[in-house]
């Protein structure tokens, strides 16, 4: 067996003649980019690109394949350098059962059969060219499809206000829209956590995935997981997913929930972080942005919650880990330094020693990167959509 790095949730900004995919990604996220950078910058051993039921975005792997930059893998995925491409779409689900509109994820083993599924959406969609759009199909319907073709469910970022499974889509329990057994992990999103999710009665069946969702380039592996597997492919990665023959997440890496942009309950005006929903008490403003930590009490007081199997499923370590970005004082030009030095960021996050670190940026930074390492930088929380910061004065010293 060997160990993976995971990162299942990238974006593609645009296609490679430019046309938007992810209105709100990064112009440089094209498919070719984003494998460079995951594999030589990153350092990540397998990504899923939810983005590629696109039919430009198909067209252009059909060439990488055509060119010799990309192979199919047996067990499912495409090869490309050190690293796996697992093809995913993300699809915004609303349909009768649902309370709101949210976003689940579909990954293909192969080009024919995300082809097949790209087909079947075009006729339920009213834009395939963009990304997370609303398909007008029962979420139930969309899950049977997805198994047809054999393929891997996940609801994504079940937590956050807007657009996921709990944020908008049920009131209490995921069973109010999905079918429980066609659910082959759950994505937590970036204001949770293992501890937090396992809360929740009905999910403790599932394996729980942490990825970046990222929007830029810089932004890929923001979260992770590492997977043990024989291989990287499709199929390892399903095995994985379910406990199979010893295949398994053996650590999620993420960040502290509180760095997550939708932590606490807060003001939409001014930023205040506020006990319930009720006007703000510091300005009056009546909209609030009902926070992770917030939802997560509701649901544990509901009763009616399914219970699915009380019994938790073997869990990980999740480690609050900080990346790079977020260290203070870590600016580009001394990241790049780093990256000179020891290549991409995972042998830097994971395996340089603080000697070697200092000798390249000093004492502080390395003693921040050691700290980020165990996720022990002192941070305040975020909410209503803004981010929480990491705090230099009252950081740990140990």
């Amino acid at each position: 067996m060997n160990k993976y790095f995971v990162d299942l949730h990238i974006h593609i900004g645009r296609t490679q003649t430019g046309r938007p995919v992810k209105i709100t990604g990064a112009k440089s996220l094209t498919i070719e980019n984003i494998l460079v950078e995951a594999s030589n910058i990153k350092g990540m051993d397998m990504i899923g690109v939810i983005d590629c039921h696109v039919p430009e975005v198909l067209q252009e792997l059909v060439n990488l394949l055509a060119d010799g930059k990309m192979s199919e893998l047996e067990g499912g995925g495409l090869r490309y350098g050190n690293v796996t491409l697992i093809l995913g779409s993300e699809i915004e689900v609303y349909d009768e059962h649902c309370q709101g509109p949210m976003h689940v994820l579909a990954y293909m083993p192969t080009l024919e059969t995300m082809n097949e599924l790209s087909d079947w959406l075009s006729k339920r969609m009213k834009n395939i060219t963009l990304s997370t759009q609303r398909i007008y199909e029962t979420a139930e319907n969309l899950q049977v499809k997805i198994k047809q073709l054999g393929g891997l469910f996940i609801p994504a970022h079940v937590f956050t206000p807007f657009k996921s499974l709990y944020g908008s889509g049920v009131k209490s329990s995921l069973t109010e829209a999905l079918n429980p057994m066609l659910i082959d992990a759950i994505e937590l999103g970036l204001s949770s956590d293992t501890e937090m999710a396992d809360q929740i009665v009905e999910l403790r069946r599932y394996t729980f995935v942490s990825n970046s969702d990222a929007h830029s380039l810089g932004k890929i592996a923001r979260e992770y997981q590492v997977i043990k597997m024989q291989e990287p492919t499709f199929e390892e990665l399903g095995k994985a997913l379910h406990h199979l023959e010893n295949r398994k997440i053996i650590v999620n890496y993420g960040l502290d929930p509180r760095l997550g942009k939708y932590h606490r309950t807060t003001c939409e005006k001014c930023l205040t972080q506020i006990i319930d929903r009720q006007p703000c008490p510091k300005c009056g403003h009546t909209r609030v942005t009902q926070g992770v930590y917030e939802r997560l009490e509701q649901l544990k007081q509901v009763q009616q919650i399914a219970v699915l199997n009380d019994n938790k499923i073997e869990r990980p370590a999740y480690i609050h880990q900080i990346p790079l970005e977020f260290i203070p004082k870590l600016g580009p030009k001394t990241l790049n330094k780093l990256r000179d030095h020891f290549g991409t960021e995972m042998n830097i996050i994971h395996a340089v020693p603080e000697q070697q670190l200092q000798q390249i940026v000093g004492p502080q930074i390395a003693q921040f990167i050691l700290q980020a390492r165990k996720g022990s930088l002192s941070v305040t929380a975020g909410g209503g959509g803004r981010y929480g910061r990491v705090n230099i004065k009252r950081t740990n010293k140990n």
